[in-house]
């Protein structure tokens, strides 16, 4: 036997306990077994002896906990705690608000998809679905979306009443309190739809039931409290917002220059504890409109009133409208969409302690609360927003390419259009898929910190791409604005939502992995927590244990990243049915090479990496993405594997594939230490970059899917509204479709003869007589053709209008010496 046969014995028990993950005592029981096997076969027993000492030198000093701890750990220990970045206060309760749900596995290299299978299939109660299509069908038929944003720049006073008695601003709030208890999938459903018909409906809506008041109050609010302002809040008694963004801190929150200055004061005839507010803050949705403003400030108590702190910390607090000082300024009007929103400011304003949210319990403990309770409006209010706004733009383009004609055909049979379509499909199944998943997640108790942030940036992000091939399909029909046009408001809108809540650049390039990396290693955090341990002899064992572990997890990501590199992901445990499986095992090797290059980047640059914000953003793409996949497997399994579904998920996920490889691939040609680069790129390229964005073949199979009436098509429009009404004519073009198919051959039929003939009519309708007159068509089938061609021009018409009609009122209303300018922040 080979000299070398010792040797090579050794490393594929290296490779497979690696891939495996079998524990260091499994990996050396076999090593030596095989060892020995090897040296009862005939092997050259020095390269026996030489490969058995290497095994033995390798594993008893780790095997040994004792002598392991002494000779590494502690040096280790040592040198982690000197290295270890400082994290601020504001970074460590980032850190430790919210939970991790399945997206720790992602970060596993070794994602259990038994998990995400297991959890139960998101559904609707009786009285949830009975109120979508109830109270929500009926708001969205009273809503006129080009009344509301260019005659009344509001809704109507009809809506806001109706509004307010269904309690749809109470979604959220539990039946005790006079709400109506709904679900976070409720709350998504009824969003989604709202926003199909009219992004400031959905924003009024959605507004209260996401960070307000209620959310906070709910989550920490006193007894009092709660009895007092939910009952108020749930029936519209209270319009509420939430004052956070001002002008010297917009996504840094924490660095807030309003203040709070604890003093006695009057309030309600006594004299009583509190805090002088002096604040001024901007892009305050609702605040126009709000009877109760939470505030956010740093309270300071220099007079030591509370304690013997005098910066007390991020604060929150309760104003009512009519408490003296409090100015609420006049009207934001973001790119044209209606809904309220604008500044509040305060000189002085007085507030007694029992209006801080939560009472004295919660002074300084603003930040916490906000970042877990944006974590959980974050993950319904702007997702399913995206979401009803990307399926309606969808299915509607769909069939608008199909109706509209250029050159005798659909213009959805032409390649450019259908390339667009297809990305419409793919896009707006991602978007469902990723809005629905995350509201599941708050419905299952957890605070999902990392995945809001994934939902928020790339649900606003496929959403303004869906809105850009939508107006693209559309032409001039999506540009001219006025009643019929059921895109240009929501083009308009787009980078709204990309904007609020955290910025869409910050958020990718500092919160996703920034918050992942830490919070969904299975190792990190617990090494930073125990080095951090008091106690020297606990924070070794503990620091003890999670080193090795981490150690056995970068060795294994790497063994498994080239592995299933080399083999092209064709091997490995994976569930799903025939058509789905190959689609895991991708995912497992993409979740191994995300793994590894965070691992290894956290290494190389250690606190550095935080200011890596192109390297953040793109390992915060990867992660991303593998979620996403996630959401689309696991809605695919909810449905029921449904085969007539493939090309939707077979394009968005090819997609997503090609965008994991494009990120790695940016990360590691881009790595700061190049020779580190080059090596994670053989370990997770062995065969260079493969995945390709979806194929042509694909994309037609998605496209048609948009064009054809189809329970795939049905599911996929589920939850938006396309009632066809006189406020709907997204609805009338939609509802129009199966009709279109059923007289295109006929009308194939007549345009042939009438190509042949000699009819010298030139207007339709004398043509079609004519078409009767010589037997081409019946009866029949020119009623079917009239009623086609009216249809067609419903679809393809636009608005005009006096000149008049398009002046602002305010002109014609204008006083003398009026000024429009805008006060300067």
């Amino acid at each position: 036997m080979s000299i070398l046969a010792p040797f090579l014995v050794l490393l594929l028990t290296v490779l497979l306990s690696a891939y495996h993950r079998w524990r260091l005592a499994v990996f050396a029981a076999v090593a030596a077994t095989g060892l020995v096997a090897c040296g009862l076969a005939g092997a050259n027993f020095t390269a026996t002896v030489v490969a058995a000492v290497l095994l033995a030198l390798g594993t008893l000093p780790l095997l040994i906990t004792p002598l392991r701890q002494a000779l590494i750990t502690a040096p280790l220990l040592k040198f982690y705690t000197k290295i270890l970045p400082p994290l601020s206060d504001t970074e460590k309760t980032a850190l430790e608000a919210g939970t991790v749900g399945f997206e720790g596995e992602l970060f596993s290299g070794m994602p259990k998809w038994e998990q995400l299978l297991a959890q139960p299939k998101p559904e609707l109660t009786a009285e949830e679905q009975a109120f979508l299509d109830g109270p929500v069908e009926q708001v969205c038929r009273m809503t006129n979306d080009w009344e509301i944003t260019h005659v009344h720049a509001d809704l109507t006073p009809e809506i806001w009443d109706y509004l307010k008695k269904n309690k749809f601003f109470g979604m959220i709030i539990p039946k005790q309190y006079g709400g109506l208890g709904f679900s976070a999938l409720a709350h998504h459903k009824v969003i989604e739809k709202l926003a199909s018909v009219s992004a400031t409906l959905s924003s009024t809506v959605g507004v209260p039931n996401s960070l307000g008041p209620a959310e906070l109050l709910l989550h920490y609010g006193t007894p009092e409290q709660k009895e007092y302002y939910l009952p108020r809040l749930a029936d519209g008694r209270e319009v509420p917002c939430f004052a956070l963004t001002g002008p010297f801190a917009g996504s840094d929150a924490t660095s807030l220059p309003d203040y709070g200055i604890v003093c006695e004061g009057e309030w309600n005839g006594a004299k009583v504890l509190g805090v002088k507010l002096t604040f001024d803050k901007r892009y305050i949705t609702l605040a126009p409109v709000a009877s109760v403003i939470g505030l956010a400030f740093r309270l300071h108590d220099p007079d030591k009133l509370l304690g013997e702190e005098s910066d007390r910390g991020i604060t929150l607090a309760l104003i009512p409208r009519d408490t003296p000082g409090l100015e609420v300024g006049r009207r934001h009007f973001p790119l044209n969409c209606a809904f309220q929103n604008g500044p509040v400011r305060g000189e002085q304003v007085f507030l007694p302690l029992s209006q801080l949210i939560g009472g004295e319990d919660y002074i300084g403990h603003g930040w916490r609360m906000l970042v877990e309770c944006l974590s959980v409006g974050r993950a319904i209010t702007l997702p399913s927003t995206s979401s009803g706004a990307s399926k309606l733009a969808a299915v509607v383009s769909g069939a608008y390419a199909r109706i509209r004609k250029q050159f005798g055909l659909s213009i959805g049979r032409f390649e450019g259009v259908e390339e667009a379509l297809a990305r419409l499909a793919g896009h707006a199944y991602a978007c469902s898929a990723l809005s629905q998943s995350t509201a599941a997640a708050v419905d299952r108790g957890e605070k999902p910190a990392v995945p809001s942030a994934i939902a928020k940036y790339h649900a606003t992000e496929l959403a303004r791409e869906v809105a850009k091939d939508a107006m693209d399909i559309h032409g001039g029909k999506g540009v001219i604005l006025g009643p019929m046009n059921y895109l240009g408001r929501g083009w308009q809108a787009a980078p709204i939502s990309i904007t609020v809540e955290g910025a869409n650049i910050m958020t990718r390039s500092l919160m996703i992995f920034g918050q992942g990396a830490i919070r969904c290693h299975p190792w990190v955090l617990k090494e930073m927590q125990a080095a951090q341990l008091p106690d020297k002899a606990q924070a070794l064992r503990e620091f003890d244990t999670n080193l090795f572990g981490h150690i056995g997890f970068a060795i294994s990501n790497a063994v498994r990243s080239w592995v299933l590199g080399l083999v092209g992901a064709r091997i490995g445990k994976a569930p799903g049915d025939a058509y789905t499986k190959r689609y895991y095992r991708k995912l497992n090797r993409y979740s191994a090479n995300l793994a590894l290059v965070a691992d290894t980047s956290m290494l190389m640059l250690g606190g550095k990496l935080k200011f890596k914000e192109k390297l953040s953003g793109r390992l915060g793409d990867v992660l991303s993405q593998l979620y996403i996949a996630s959401a689309m497997l696991k809605r695919y399994e909810d449905e029921g594997r449904p085969a007539a579904e493939q090309p939707l998920l077979a394009w968005a996920f090819h997609d997503s594939a090609h965008k994991i490889e494009l990120a790695l691939s940016g990360a590691l040609r881009n790595f700061p230490i190049r020779p580190v680069g080059w090596l994670l790129w053989m370990l997770v390229f062995p065969w260079g970059r493969r995945a390709q964005a979806p194929s042509d073949r694909l994309g037609r199979r998605a496209a048609a899917l948009l064009m054809s009436p189809s329970d795939a098509r049905d599911r996929l429009a589920k939850g938006v509204f396309l009632t066809p009404c006189a406020n709907n004519p997204a609805g009338r073009v939609d509802s129009y479709l199966p009709k279109v198919i059923l007289a295109e051959p006929v009308e194939r039929k007549f345009l042939k003869a009438l190509k042949n003939s000699d009819i010298e009519a030139l207007d339709f309708a004398s043509q079609l007589a004519e078409g009767v007159a010589e037997g081409w068509i019946t009866a029949e089938e020119k009623a079917q053709l009239e009623e086609l061609r009216a249809m067609t021009w419903d679809a393809i018409t636009v608005d005009d209008f006096d000149p008049f009609e398009l002046q602002a009122a305010s002109l014609h209303m204008a006083k003398p010496g009026a000024t429009h300018a805008s006060r300067a922040a």
